[in-house]
């Protein structure tokens, strides 16, 4: 396992985001957490950059954790566990990074001259409110810093857990503009049972939403991913747009399943055993790349949108579930947002 020269994104840099003695490596003999290490570390920074030819709409974010128990097999983050010398499978699911110092790093960082304000997002590489952080209670600590900053910030994420921190978020909705978004990409118990093992369902999830929504924190849906073949029939869709909207969603926001290097292996690798008819489906339609063609894309999004308008979510607008300034279109506009009825890519 390599831990040298890792920045906060697992690429190659000098200083080192931590030094090898300062990890700790930890196991608990408890139901929920067996199988899995926890690797406890004292980060040097907290605060990252988003890199200038990222598809995502925000410029800096926060991750206290690298790897994440909920064990999607189609999570784009698989990649970062490769920086470590672990494998983007089951080690992603099972070698877990906790930044133990985050929720003070970060507000040394936010009272530093540099700092701006700007908006941060979380939960954009991994899970923050992931089964770890019932042990560790990293969010508390990290809402408050930036409560006390009055800094901006969004939240993305498929864990239950955001509702232990609900107080802090509405004091932080006092002060400045906070973003709260689920992901909940589709209603199939069975597919959820395969393809996220290890989230909460998808009926707590949306319980979630309306939980946040009827104590006065509004929150979108991240209808992500739909997956092609096994969720996206117009039936599916417009069932799964019905339970946001019946769990109060101020949106719902859909995006197709993509598969970067690291998560296409493993994807492949389930569907495979699960569904081996597909893969033949799958080569033609990502032969292409990471990202399902533009048409597909268009014809999802279409869909979503019109059953939205149905249920009385709405009107889109882009990056509206992470209360982050919509961009201007210019050259290159498909890349990110897209005008019209098209793909909007996040992750």
């Amino acid at each position: 396992m390599r831990w040298d020269n890792l920045t906060g994104d697992g690429e190659t840099a000098t200083p080192a985001l931590f030094a090898t003695d300062a990890v700790v490596s930890r196991t608990f003999d408890t139901p929920e957490f067996r199988g899995i290490t926890f690797h406890e570390i004292r980060a040097r920074s907290i605060v990252n950059r988003v890199p200038g030819a990222s598809r995502m709409p925000f410029e800096w974010t926060v991750n206290p954790y690298r790897g994440c128990t909920h064990a999607c097999v189609y999570c784009f983050a698989r990649k970062t566990h490769s920086y470590l010398d672990l494998d983007t499978g089951r080690d992603f699911d099972t070698q877990v990074v906790v930044k133990v110092n985050a929720p003070e790093l970060l507000r040394r960082e936010l009272a530093a001259a540099r700092w701006r304000g700007e908006h941060i997002a979380m939960g954009t590489n991994v899970d923050c409110y992931q089964r770890a952080e019932g042990r560790y209670g990293l969010m508390p600590g990290i809402l408050g810093a930036l409560i006390e900053r009055a800094n901006p910030f969004s939240i993305l994420t498929k864990g239950t857990l955001i509702l232990r921190d609900l107080e802090l978020l509405r004091r932080a909705a006092r002060v400045t503009d906070v973003g709260v978004s689920v992901s909940v990409g589709f209603t199939d118990r069975e597919l959820w049972r395969t393809v996220e093992p290890g989230t909460p369902s998808p009926e707590r999830r949306l319980d979630a939403v309306r939980a946040l929504s009827e104590h006065g924190v509004p929150c979108g849906v991240l209808m992500a991913p739909v997956i092609p073949f096994l969720s996206d029939s117009p039936e599916q869709l417009r069932a799964t747009v019905r339970a946001i909207a019946e769990a109060g969603a101020t949106s719902v926001t859909p995006l197709v399943l993509h598969l970067r290097p690291g998560a296409r292996e493993w994807f492949t690798a389930w569907l495979t055993q699960h569904h081996p008819h597909l893969l033949k489906r799958y080569d033609a339609l990502y032969g292409g790349g990471s990202y399902a063609p533009k048409w597909y894309q268009r014809r999802i999004t279409g869909m979503v949108h019109d059953f939205a308008a149905e249920y009385g979510i709405g009107p889109y607008e882009a990056g509206a579930h992470r209360a982050v300034p919509k961009p201007s279109p210019g050259p290159g506009s498909e890349e990110g947002y897209p005008q019209g009825p098209a793909q909007l890519s996040l992750l």
